[in-house]
């Protein structure tokens, strides 16, 4: 059986109907379709972030990450309220936890003022107005009050149905199989697609996609897993929204920091630690014997070279993994955490998480590289979700597709 289309998107993640999207805004005469091998959309990524609508300013000034994280969470914003969508201002406070935070703290402000974010430095006693649980070590602290959280799962559910409505194909249980010998189609659940164009936005697997077209040959996914406690509602801990430590610079991740639901729980996390599988979600889940070995042998090599802070990382976070070593990180941001207030939770995610093999560098930005009729989405971590209209945009753009 064989099938024909303009444009084939693998993933149907948020990137994945972002671009949808866009190209049915640019090419509404176009046949469109998103092929997806999981039952439902936004099973991974896209469906278990924290929800929190990013202001950008932990990235970059010359990172792809700064210029669409901002105008995307504005751009959410409008959608959910104009399709009656949940969303609700949080605010986010980020907090000096240790020596040389300040001057992160001024850096940070200072980004937000160039790139027009709702940004202020507060005294401790403002501080504690916004935040009444919430400690910082200089009396100082940033609050950006524009913030804002969404229910992801529900946001991606409702633009795939709207695509559906427009004419959009979204065929669930299909997986990426290969490409074909003279390299003109691919093969998704025993059919045969041809398309004008195609777009891997495959998240987990969109270096293993990458591969099978020859690109992105020096880079290879290395999985991390985010787990999370949830804090008891009989603690009496009084959480307005997100509270977040300053970021270290030494170290490519963000740690631990509180989120909160719409719907009112309350979390703490996330760890970041090697998930052996790229679906290892629990337990033995998700794991193949072959490619945990490799993720063994790179992680033991990044150890080894060292680079991007990934020693102090690994020791600081695999601590994390012991409840007092997590709670001792927690307690930083709210001293009246106790540890019987962790509780156990549900919630976990796997960062997509990018490796160029050969520099042996983690790679922290968005990235995008072209192939013969086909764009890959190689690297689109957090804040994709946020950044996901705007970075579509951007990535049509490239490719030169300007619509009719």
């Amino acid at each position: 059986m064989s099938e024909s289309t303009d444009y084939l998107i693998v993933g149907a993640g948020i990137i994945g109907l972002a671009l949808a999207k866009e190209l049915k805004a640019r090419c509404p005469k176009a046949k469109i379709a998103v092929v997806e091998k999981e039952g439902d959309v936004g099973q991974h990524a896209s469906g278990r972030n924290s929800g929190v609508l990013h202001s950008g300013i932990f990235y970059g000034e010359d990172s792809v990450k700064v210029k669409v994280c901002s105008s995307g969470a504005k751009e959410w914003a409008a959608y959910c309220q104009e399709n009656h969508l949940p969303i609700t201002k949080a605010g986010k406070v980020i907090l000096p936890t240790q020596k040389g935070d300040e001057e992160r703290i001024e850096v940070l402000y200072d980004r937000g003022k160039k790139h027009g974010i709702a940004i202020e430095i507060l005294d401790n006693q403002s501080l504690k107005k916004v935040e009444p649980e919430a400690y910082s070590i200089s009396g100082k602290a940033l609050y950006l009050p524009e913030v804002s959280i969404v229910e992801p799962i529900q946001v991606v559910k409702y633009l795939s149905q709207s695509l559906e409505k427009q004419g959009v194909q979204i065929l669930r249980n299909h997986p990426f199989e290969g490409v074909s010998e003279n390299g003109q189609s691919v093969r998704v659940a025993g059919k045969t697609f041809s398309y004008g164009h195609l777009f891997n936005a495959a998240g987990l697997h969109a270096d293993r996609v990458a591969h099978a077209f020859d690109v992105g040959k020096d880079y290879t996914m290395l999985p991390f897993k985010g787990i999370y406690y949830e804090v008891n509602p009989s603690a009496g801990l009084k959480v307005n929204g997100l509270i977040y430590a300053a970021p270290d610079p030494r170290v490519p991740f963000l740690g631990i920091h509180y989120s909160k639901k719409m719907s009112g729980e309350i979390y703490l996390g996330p760890t970041v630690v090697p998930a052996f599988g790229r679906e290892n979600y629990h337990g033995l889940s998700g794991l193949n014997v072959i490619e945990s070995v490799k993720i063994m042998g790179e992680l033991f090599t990044l150890y080894l070279k060292n680079h991007q802070g990934f020693r102090m990382f690994v020791h600081r976070e695999g601590f994390r993994m012991l409840k007092p070593y997590f709670y001792d990180a927690a307690r930083k941001l709210t001293p009246a955490l106790k540890l019987q207030h962790l509780l156990p939770s549900h919630k976990v995610g796997i960062r997509a998480q990018l490796l160029d093999w050969k520099k042996k560098l983690l790679v922290m930005d968005f990235l995008v590289e072209q192939g013969e009729k086909s764009t890959h989405i190689l690297n689109a971590v957090s804040p994709a979700f946020t950044s996901a209209f705007p970075f579509a945009r951007l990535v049509l753009d490239q490719v030169g597709i300007s619509g009719a």
